[in-house]
């Protein structure tokens, strides 16, 4: 929940490939206070069954910008070894994860939330700032 004095942040995964929500994506959250200041690990959450964090760390004040990294390869690995049990002639079986992580950072400013989903198949990604 963001306050008058920092911002707050939820995200969730829609693997469009299928059209349905990417569940088990683990997923970390590090914050900064300024362009030039290091990154501090915050902690992370893996995706539900409705592809969302729910439980995404709290923002320490006077952060202004937000990296989100989610670990994409073990989702799609497991999807490509459940596909290849189900059909072995699949072209993309044993073919490696294109993109193994997606790492996404924007700029903060207090008292806003920002709900930033990721879009994901297994050649690309989109993300934007939802409501």
């Amino acid at each position: 929940m963001s306050t008058s004095t920092t911002a707050s942040v939820s995200t969730h995964i829609l693997d469009t490939s299928v059209g349905r929500p990417a569940e088990g994506v683990p997923v970390q959250l590090a914050a900064r206070a300024g362009r030039q200041a290091d990154w501090e690990a915050l902690g992370g959450s893996a995706t539900d069954a409705d592809g969302r964090c729910k439980d995404l760390p709290a923002l320490p004040e006077g952060t202004t910008h937000v990296r989100l990294d989610f670990a994409v390869e073990p989702y799609f690995l497991k999807k490509q070894a459940d596909a290849q049990q189900d059909a072995p002639a699949n072209r993309d079986s044993g073919a490696g994860v294109f993109f193994p992580e997606v790492a996404i950072t924007f700029a903060v400013v207090p008292g806003e939330h920002y709900h930033v989903p990721l879009l994901l198949n297994p050649f690309g990604y989109s993300v934007y700032r939802g409501s």
